[in-house]
């Protein structure tokens, strides 16, 4: 098991983000800290969605399509509704780790922390309602941090880039999102059946 105490702190002020709502262009926050030798870096994006609220929840509330806008991830796979498998490839080392989700709270807020694994990986996502509900504000936050000793070259440029490459992410999924591209039609009739099947559990 991970030490859970290293995560509280950031992932409490991600929950706990202010809400401006003045500036709603990109904005970027990144906290760089060395704990002992453990390096972290908390970064968070926001853009604008023009989709209804309700639809940019959907799409953006199901770990295993990350891996569809977020570069760093080769793959995420689910155990059950709660827990999910992450996998991905920095310097040519393989990583995974295991997370729960913590806080789903519809339309509102989306949250996960690390339970196990080589890499740990914090995560909030919020949604705030634009223009009557028609548009949709996306505040996304991710907290990674290496656990033993000085991170490796290729991991500190890894944890450096995170900021600018969570924009780059975020842009494609504004634009897979607003294309319709996002999900195809055997896709949506498989979430559809998940959903109804936990619904029934």
């Amino acid at each position: 098991m991970l030490i859970f105490d290293l995560l509280c702190t950031p992932l409490h002020q991600v929950l706990h983000d202010d809400n401006n709502h003045g500036d709603t262009s990109h904005t970027i926050h990144t906290n760089h800290s060395t704990l002992g030798s453990r390096k972290y870096i908390m970064a968070h994006q926001r853009i604008e969605v023009d989709l209804p609220l309700a639809k940019v929840y959907e799409l953006m509330s199901s770990p295993t399509d990350f891996p569809k806008f977020v570069s760093s991830l080769k793959e995420v796979n689910k155990i059950n509704s709660q827990t999910f498998e992450y996998v991905t490839e920095i310097g040519g080392e393989e990583f995974r780790w295991t997370t729960n989700i913590i806080d789903d709270l519809r339309n509102t807020r989306f949250a996960w922390i690390t339970i196990n694994g080589n890499l740990n990986q914090t995560g909030t996502i919020r949604f705030t309602p634009l223009d009557n509900g028609t548009r949709t504000r996306v505040d996304f936050s991710l907290d990674y941090r290496t656990f033993f000793g000085e991170p490796s070259e290729e991991m500190a440029k890894f944890i450096e880039g995170l900021p600018e490459q969570l924009g780059k992410d975020l842009e494609k999924f504004k634009n897979l999102a607003e294309n319709g591209s996002f999900k195809d039609e055997e896709e949506v009739a498989v979430s559809a059946e998940e959903k109804s099947e936990e619904v029934t559990a």
